[in-house]
């Protein structure tokens, strides 16, 4: 399927195709290593659709904020298609009607410093937030200003979002692995990698798409994503939970945005560097840290940015921030 016409006409037509078209190709953001092209059925597509507005519990139009390339802008054009309208682009929010939106953190955060904004999201029935962790501060913000937030977790590879408020969409399975893995099952899920039959085989498998994260399940049987299984950092031969402690520092009243990477150092090993968007030094980074945490979690490099660098879906770019390491 080529997904490279202008407009949604091709979309509309591949969800009106008669019989099961070919799948759609969704390339993923390449945020930790080489970008994969996703294969996408209308089945799956069409699965989270359907569980996404039985959840939320009403369907309307949707306002496209990401870019359709990725899934998560492609099930926002896919979600407003199928209700019978067409999604309006960009910030120009209805004021009226139920309408729903999807954005990433940082959009939220970046939305809530314009009045103008938080009083369009006010009217917004339910606004999806994924595509990386969400800093408790900036909900309860966002709550506070009367706007419906719903946390998503998934990738490309299940069709977008599968998991809200970490219960999964209905006929969604989770499950966990060794360490700690998350695995999901039901229809939602890819065909595979275009053109790697081999990484289709090792994530793909009797009928799980194995993750890359970890995760527990807790009392109420809810999911919560720990972070990446490779996010898991041993500096000095301790495991330190890279999401765990830039998860605290976006907690910092003069921190605005937080990453935690680990680099190749001579003496630890790996050596935790924070980097963050806002004004605190190494020294006060590791105190608020050790607060929570173990001391031996405290980042032992600091890098100060204007602003995270994002790749074109709003996720931080990693690469670009271990070449700033």
């Amino acid at each position: 399927m080529d997904n490279g016409e202008s407009g949604f006409a091709a979309l509309r037509r591949w969800l009106e195709a008669p019989g099961e078209p070919d799948p759609w190709v969704v390339e993923t953001s390449g945020s930790t290593g080489r970008p994969k092209r996703v294969l996408l059925s209308r089945r799956a597509v069409l699965a989270s659709v359907d569980a996404s507005a039985r959840r939320v519990g009403a369907t309307g139009r949707w306002v496209l904020t990401l870019p359709p390339t990725y899934v998560a802008g492609l099930q926002v054009v896919c979600r407003s298609l199928v209700a019978g309208f067409e999604p309006v682009v960009g910030a120009d929010w209805p004021r009226e009607g139920t309408w729903f939106t999807s954005m990433v953190p940082t959009q939220l955060h970046r939305a809530l410093e314009d009045p103008d904004q938080v009083a369009a999201l006010r009217t917004c029935h339910t606004v999806l937030l994924g595509g990386g962790p969400i800093d408790p501060a900036l909900r309860r913000r966002a709550e506070g200003e009367g706007v419906h937030l719903v946390a998503t977790y998934g990738a490309a590879e299940t069709a977008g979002g599968c998991v809200y408020d970490g219960l999964p969409l209905d006929g969604v399975a989770v499950a966990l692995g060794e360490g700690g893995r998350i695995r999901i099952g039901g229809p939602t899920l890819f065909d595979g990698y275009e053109g790697d039959p081999e990484l289709t085989e090792q994530t793909l498998v009797a009928g799980w798409y194995l993750t890359n994260d970890a995760g527990r399940l807790d009392e109420d049987g809810r999911l919560q994503v720990l972070g990446r299984l490779d996010d898991m950092l041993i500096s000095g031969g301790v495991n330190v939970p890279a999401a765990a402690v830039a998860a605290r520092l976006r907690e910092h009243p003069d921190v605005a945005a937080a990453e935690v990477l680990g680099v190749p150092d001579d003496e630890w090993g790996t050596r935790v560097v924070a980097f963050v968007a806002g004004s605190l030094s190494l020294q006060e980074a590791r105190d608020f840290v050790a607060e929570r945490h173990p001391r031996s979690w405290a980042p032992r490099q600091l890098v100060v940015l204007d602003a995270l660098p994002l790749l074109a879906n709003g996720k931080p770019d990693r690469l670009t921030l271990q070449d700033l390491a």
